[in-house]
């Protein structure tokens, strides 16, 4: 069952040099249960859709619904606490001078959740919730390593009883060591509360532990949604397939598809898909002819390429 869908989604910023088409025209669904990754390089979209999602930015245009219903351009406090995020670093979101218990029970107090006794009760439940002790209420956020830092964000966040997590690089500012024990964490939670997770990531290899599904941005767009096993196992976006190469892994690749030049700008876009100056594949058509997000033959994908009929095989050849 679909819970949020996010239709035709477009947000521009405009600078001395020029408009910038952050995001445009994306629509994702997010289905009740499930954790749906968002990956691409960085500038690509992603953060400004999350946030977009949870309401911290307007869009220009597009639709965003919750069950059916759109969610407003200034939503109520039920719906802002339908949807939470959980920044990419800990320490610059949680506030230095307030303890976790402040932080916590102030953040209760406003959305109308618990007061008194009750919101204390709630603070010990969401620390044994993360995985900490009771007695971290106490500590300011300086007083704890990075992983600790990012279960207290994740606490703040579960805090109010939301339906939809929003994780934007929750693990890119920790250890490595530590990485593991918080997309566990995820995992968890969603078993244990029913949450839907929307998780932004590098990390492919986080994707692939924790998501269901997979959509893959591109400079404001997405060119490849599916499901996860179909999207590591059979891409049919020439971007997908050398986003999993460049994956860092033990054995070689047997296919590896090269990426010309950098992403171009977002100010000056290129005709035509958007790929195509950078794709191994591209023909004359590419240039002129914008492809839409269609399902492939043969795969359980969608890919905005004139070629996704192709497996991947067959594009590398």
């Amino acid at each position: 069952m679909t819970m949020l869908d996010v239709d035709d989604l477009s947000v521009t910023f405009h600078s001395h040099a020029g408009t910038i088409h952050a995001v445009d025209s994306v629509s994702l669904e997010l289905r009740e249960g499930e954790t749906l990754g968002l990956v691409g390089e960085s500038g690509c979209g992603k953060t400004t859709v999350a946030k977009c999602i949870a309401g911290l930015q307007q869009p220009e245009s597009g639709r965003i619904r919750l069950d059916g219903a759109d969610l407003p351009r200034r939503r109520t406090r039920a719906e802002y606490r339908a949807v939470q995020m959980v920044f990419q670093d800990p320490y610059s979101s949680l506030n230095p001078r307030l303890t976790v218990r402040s932080t916590l029970r102030e953040l209760l107090a406003v959305h109308g959740v618990a007061r008194g006794e009750a919101a204390e009760a709630r603070c010990r439940e969401l620390m044994t919730l993360v995985g900490l002790a009771t007695s971290a209420l106490d500590g300011y956020p300086s007083g704890f390593s990075g992983g600790q830092r990012q279960r207290i964000a994740i606490a703040r966040a579960l805090a109010v009883e939301p339906r939809i997590l929003i994780a934007d690089e929750p693990t890119s500012a920790l250890d490595v060591s530590v990485q593991a024990t918080i997309l566990s964490l995820f995992g968890d939670l969603q078993a244990r509360l029913g949450v839907s997770i929307l998780l932004i990531s590098h990390n492919l290899a986080a994707v692939r532990q924790l998501c269901h599904r997979v959509a893959v941005m591109y400079l404001g767009r997405v060119v490849e949604v599916g499901e996860r096993d179909a999207m590591f196992s059979d891409p049919r976006h020439p971007y997908t397939q050398a986003l999993l190469v460049a994956a860092p892994r033990i054995e070689p690749a047997a296919a590896r598809p090269r990426l010309r030049g950098e992403p171009p700008s977002p100010t000056f876009r290129p005709s035509g898909c958007p790929f195509h100056p950078r794709c191994p594949r591209a023909e004359a058509i590419c240039s002129t002819e914008r492809p839409e997000l269609e399902p492939a033959r043969g795969a359980r994908v969608r890919a905005a390429c004139h070629f996704r009929d192709e497996s991947r095989a067959e594009q590398v050849a």
